[in-house]
């Protein structure tokens, strides 16, 4: 059963203080932040950002900067729970599940009740609903991306794959806008596996010519209205300081034609 409390606590960023919002999973008290913008009057784009396994929510917005970068847009940020992990098999470091039945599903539900939560108060524009994620945040925004059809203007995953299919009606799927960042030397998440996800998306897509763009970005336009971009740079599994201007410009412009 989801219950929602209603628990806040000031959690600084940056320069910036933001509340530590509470719901209760299945009786577990799960934490996350929302900069929240846009009134019922007028709706404002949603994003979503997933921390990396072993990170937290706190870093992820220092990271990614989306509440910065789109000022206009509400962001959330949501806390992981210890999980085992590809180098953490105890799993005593935070993360996210990587298929439907994983952790009995604690993951999805926490994204639903985040997501009920904050339609029910208005101000959410439900044509531009984004998300993004690194590392097995980025895994996590591909599962989203798969059990909620249709839910996501476009999807930013960085530095992972697509592998969380088990559960899933695959004929549900839709064609997504993308933009994916990939450091061509990453040691912990193939290039090579990232690259296979990539190439799905783009034949999901109906991705046809493909041209390459200024400062190590590729473009493919698609006949369904769904473009994939991919970033790669000369890196391993770290999260590039220039990713989140790609993600919210890439975000920015999908959300011109909503």
């Amino acid at each position: 059963m989801t219950t929602p409390i209603v628990l806040l606590a000031a959690l600084a960023v940056g320069q910036r203080q933001y509340n530590v919002e509470t719901i209760q999973i299945d009786g577990v008290n799960r934490e996350f932040i929302a900069v929240r913008r846009g009134s019922s009057d007028r709706p404002a784009p949603l994003v979503f950002g997933f921390h990396g396994h072993g990170g937290n929510m706190r870093n992820a917005a220092r990271a990614f900067r989306f509440q910065e970068l789109w000022p206009e847009a509400t962001v959330v940020y949501m806390q992981g729970l210890n999980t085992p992990g590809r180098t953490d098999p105890e799993g005593k470091k935070p993360g996210w599940q990587k298929v439907t039945d994983d952790q009995d599903g604690r993951d999805l539900k926490f994204f639903d009740a985040v997501l009920n939560r904050l339609r029910k108060e208005g101000g959410v524009d439900d044509k531009r609903i984004f998300c993004s994620g690194h590392s097995n945040g980025g895994a996590f925004t591909y599962l989203l991306w798969a059990t909620h059809p249709g839910l996501f203007a476009a999807i930013g995953p960085s530095a992972s794959g697509f592998a969380g299919t088990r559960g899933i009606d695959r004929d549900a799927w839709k064609p997504t806008p993308m933009i994916h960042v990939v450091g061509t030397e990453d040691p912990i998440v193939n290039p090579e596996g990232q690259e296979r996800s990539i190439a799905f998306m783009r034949t999901l897509n109906g991705c046809e010519e493909t041209k390459e763009r200024p400062l190590g970005v590729i473009e493919s336009s698609s006949k369904k209205g769904a473009p994939v971009v991919v970033y790669r740079y000369q890196g391993g599994h770290n999260y590039p300081k220039d990713a989140p201007e790609k993600i919210v410009t890439f975000f920015k412009r999908i959300a011109a034609l909503k």
